[in-house]
């Protein structure tokens, strides 16, 4: 099969390669193309591959259609702006009050304005020179990226996030059980779901979890959101949760902050690649640079919500080998290639899963996936309060992708106003005027 990595020169595709190289299956991928805009950063990470291995032949262009011509696959891994324009979507909320986050908040809003309108120019693209190919897409905000390119290209477009899979892995080891075997129920949008259930062989497991405070202290989902919290909701929130119901604290905690996230990943990739392309001739010292940028990155991520929790336990060491979203990627391939039934939770067209919705929004729940794509299991309705903030998130999402494919200044405005950790159009239109978005009225 032939693979395309749209955002090729990403710091994280060579956890997408590494994965690739462990499948030998009767699907397995042997060609990858990079494609990216920036030519040395493709040159460094095809570096990074090179010294992995060489069972799956790898080549790498600037030219768009020439990466996508024969796809089967294709992985969006796009930034926008690039890890600059992240600095500016977190410091631009933040100097208005309320949270500057990658794809939570004010900060979310300003990368699916400026993701948005290049992911449907890729959809696009895809339809007219692969059209037979399926679409993975790791692009943040995930979930709104998925659904403005599923105008496009329908069910063929598949968003995947780690998140999930990972609170999963972690909950199952926390109540005694190999997370291989546990059956699970997920439910949400992407950065905003609920775990509420968790069975082995038929045992739900969920419910002595959460009377269990040793067990809940033992993993991170259960130290960030507190017992006590954690009862009173009777589920296991995705982790980004933490930022809407612990907003005060969080906000706090990215005041305090010596800088935020995105100027901490800007200021160390801006480092690995200037010193990574001097030395691109020598892929095994440019392997073990990015090993060690990697680790550093793994370690320090969610570093803001854990110091709002008064976390100071490190990441779990399985956490560390690079989140896990590639092997989903994998699993996902696999099972559309091979026709192999497979369970994973992903961003999936709604289509009556949950009734509060539109047939036609993004939503991310667990889904059997086979050579047809991925289909949403029936799922448990969410309690009230999810589904009005699922409500509301949604609302936002659409406003988003209207003003980004639009130019609307105020489907712009309302996306902004609208969401509840904004909660203020005048806080809104200062953001967008500060994001260089005109604002009419």
């Amino acid at each position: 099969m032939r693979l395309a990595i749209i955002g090729g020169g990403g710091f994280r595709v060579p956890l997408v390669y590494r994965a690739l190289l462990g499948d030998d299956g009767p699907a397995r991928v042997t060609e990858v193309t990079l494609h990216d805009t920036d030519p040395d950063r493709l040159r460094v990470i095809a570096a990074v591959l090179a010294a992995q291995g060489s069972s799956v032949r790898v080549g790498a262009t600037t030219d768009l259609d020439q990466a996508l011509a024969g796809a089967d696959f294709v992985f969006s891994a796009i930034r926008v702006g690039g890890t600059r324009g992240r600095v500016e979507d977190e410091r631009v909320p933040l100097a208005a009050g309320v949270l500057g986050q990658e794809t939570v908040g004010a900060g979310g809003v300003l990368y699916g304005l400026r993701s948005v309108p290049v992911a449907l120019r890729i959809a696009e693209r895809v339809a007219a020179v692969a059209p037979g190919a399926w679409v993975i897409n790791f692009t943040n905000p995930a979930g709104m990226v998925t659904e403005a390119m599923s105008a496009v290209l329908g069910h063929r477009v598949i968003g995947i996030c780690d998140s999930p899979v990972g609170l999963v892995r972690r909950a199952a080891r926390a109540a005694g059980a190999d997370p291989a075997e546990v059956g699970y129920g997920y439910t949400g949008l992407n950065h905003l779901g609920w775990l509420h259930s968790l069975t082995l062989h038929g045992r739900e497991l969920l419910p002595g979890l959460l009377a269990d405070e040793a067990a809940l202290a033992s993993f991170e989902e259960g130290r960030l959101f507190g017992a006590r919290w954690l009862r009173a909701l009777g589920t296991l929130p995705n982790e980004y949760l933490h930022y809407y119901y612990f907003r005060r604290e969080t906000l706090a905690a990215a005041r305090d902050a010596r800088e935020t996230r995105g100027a901490f990943l800007a200021r160390q990739q801006d480092g690995f690649f200037e010193a990574a392309l001097a030395e691109v001739d020598s892929p095994e010292r440019v392997h073990a640079r990015w090993e060690r940028t990697r680790l550093e990155r793994e370690e320090t991520y969610g570093a803001d919500a854990r110091a709002a929790a008064g976390d100071a336990a490190p990441r779990d060491s399985c956490d560390l080998d690079g989140g896990g979203y590639e092997q989903v990627a994998l699993a996902l391939m696999r099972a559309i290639a091979t026709d192999r039934a497979t369970r994973l939770i992903l961003n999936v067209r709604n289509a009556g899963t949950l009734p509060g919705l539109p047939p036609d929004a993004v939503i991310e729940t667990v889904c059997e996936v086979n050579a047809q794509g991925a289909h949403p299991v029936p799922a448990i309705s969410p309690g009230l309060a999810e589904t009005g903030l699922m409500l509301q998130l949604k609302a936002v999402e659409r406003a988003t992708i209207d003003a980004a494919t639009t130019g609307s200044p105020e489907a712009a405005l309302r996306a902004l106003a609208l969401h509840p950790l904004v909660d203020s159009p005048a806080t809104a239109g200062h953001i967008l005027a500060a994001a260089g978005w005109p604002v009419s009225g």
